[in-house]
C-alpha cells in the first residue's frame, strides 16, 4: 500500500488538500508533525510520498518547503493541489467569545487573520505552532481557548464555531506539492509546469538577467521566482524557480540544458500536471519540431557545409 505523509495532524489544510488526490483513495496517510518531519520521512524512505505546502496567495512561499527542496538528498514534485483557504475560530462547547483568553494557530494563519483577531479578540495572546490543526487539538485538550483551525479540524476534534470564514483578504489560496524521490518525470499533458533551483557560479553583475534570458530567448514563461540564501555566507543565493511546460519539451529542456551551462549547479525538482491555468500558446519559432528542424540543419551545414 501506498503511504502518504502530510503536515498533521489530522484536520489541517494539507490533511485536506491530501484528500482531494486520486492516490489517496488507498493510500495509508499519515501526520508529521511538521513539513520537515514530512520531507524526511520521504527521503528515509518510510513513506512514498509527502504533500506539503508550497506557497500562500497572501503570505507567499513557505520557507521550509523551498529551503528542503533546494538542499539535502534530492526530491521531485509529482503532482499539486490548489487549495481555497477558509479559517474559523474553533472553540470547546460552551465557550463564548468574552471567555477567550488564548489563540492559538499556525504562523500563516495568523497573518491572514491578524486585523481580524486585533479586532474582535483585542489584546487576547496569539500562540503560533506547527499546524492549524494542532491548534485545534490543543483547544480540545484544553490548553488553549480557541484556535484558528480549518474547517475540518473542528468537525475532527468536536469543537464549535464561534464565526466561519475568518480571513483578511477573501479568496486566499495554499498551493501544496506532492514530493517524492526522485523518478523519471510522468508524461507530457499539454499543461504542465517544470521547476528547479538555479545556484549562481558567482555574484556578479547580471546574473540574474543571465538566468532569466535563457527562459525568454525560448519563450518559456516563469509562473514564480524567489531567491533564498544558500546557507552559506551573508550575500549567497540561489533561485527557486517555476516554468510552464514540460521538460520533455524541447524548448524547456534546451533552457535548463543552458542553464547548467551557466550556473554553478541547477537541481531539477520535477515536471508535473499544472492545476491554476491552462498554458498559453507557444511562440512561432519554438515549438518542438521547429528545434528538431533547427538541429537537423546545423548537422547538415557542419557535415556537408550547405543544406
Amino acid at each position: 500500500m501506498t503511504t502518504i505523509a502530510f503536515l498533521g495532524p489530522q484536520g489541517t489544510f494539507a490533511h485536506q488538500a491530501l484528500r482531494t488526490l486520486p492516490i489517496s483513495a488507498d493510500a495509508e496517510l499519515r501526520p508529521e508533525a511538521s513539513v520537515l518531519f514530512a520531507i524526511d520521512a520521504v527521503r528515509a524512505g518510510s513513506v512514498d510520498a509527502a504533500l506539503v505546502p508550497m506557497e500562500n496567495s497572501v503570505e507567499g512561499a513557505v520557507p521550509a518547503t523551498l529551503d528542503e527542496l533546494a538542499n539535502g538528498d534530492p526530491l521531485v514534485i509529482a503532482d499539486e493541489v490548489y487549495l481555497s483557504v477558509s479559517f474559523n475560530l474553533f472553540v470547546r462547547a460552551g465557550t463564548e467569545l468574552a471567555d477567550i483568553r488564548s489563540v492559538a494557530t499556525h504562523p500563516h494563519a495568523e497573518a491572514q487573520v491578524r486585523r481580524w483577531l486585533r479586532d474582535t479578540l483585542p489584546g487576547v495572546p496569539v500562540s503560533l505552532i506547527d499546524s492549524t490543526a494542532a491548534g485545534a487539538e490543543a483547544v480540545a485538550a484544553g490548553a488553549y481557548d480557541a484556535a484558528i483551525s480549518a474547517p475540518l479540524a473542528g468537525e475532527l476534534y468536536g469543537l464549535t464555531a464561534l464565526a466561519t470564514d475568518v480571513a483578511d483578504n477573501p479568496g486566499a489560496v495554499t498551493r501544496f506539492v506532492l514530493l517524492t524521490r526522485p523518478t523519471a518525470p510522468g508524461p507530457r499533458t499539454g499543461n504542465d509546469r517544470t521547476s528547479l533551483v538555479a545556484y549562481l557560479r558567482e555574484d556578479h553583475s547580471g546574473a540574474l538577467l543571465e538566468i532569466l534570458t535563457e527562459f525568454a530567448s525560448r519563450a518559456v514563461n516563469l509562473t514564480r521566482i524567489e531567491s533564498r540564501p544558500t546557507k552559506g555566507r551573508i550575500g549567497q543565493y540561489c533561485f527557486s524557480i517555476d516554468c510552464e511546460g514540460h521538460i520533455e519539451d524541447e524548448r524547456v529542456g534546451n533552457a535548463l540544458a543552458a542553464l547548467h551551462r551557466v550556473c554553478a549547479d541547477v537541481r531539477y525538482l520535477g515536471s508535473y500536471p499544472r492545476r491554476d491555468g491552462q498554458q498559453g500558446p507557444v511562440p512561432a519559432g519554438r515549438t518542438d519540431q521547429e528545434f528538431i528542424d533547427s538541429h537537423a540543419w546545423l548537422a547538415t551545414i557542419r557535415e556537408n557545409g550547405t543544406v
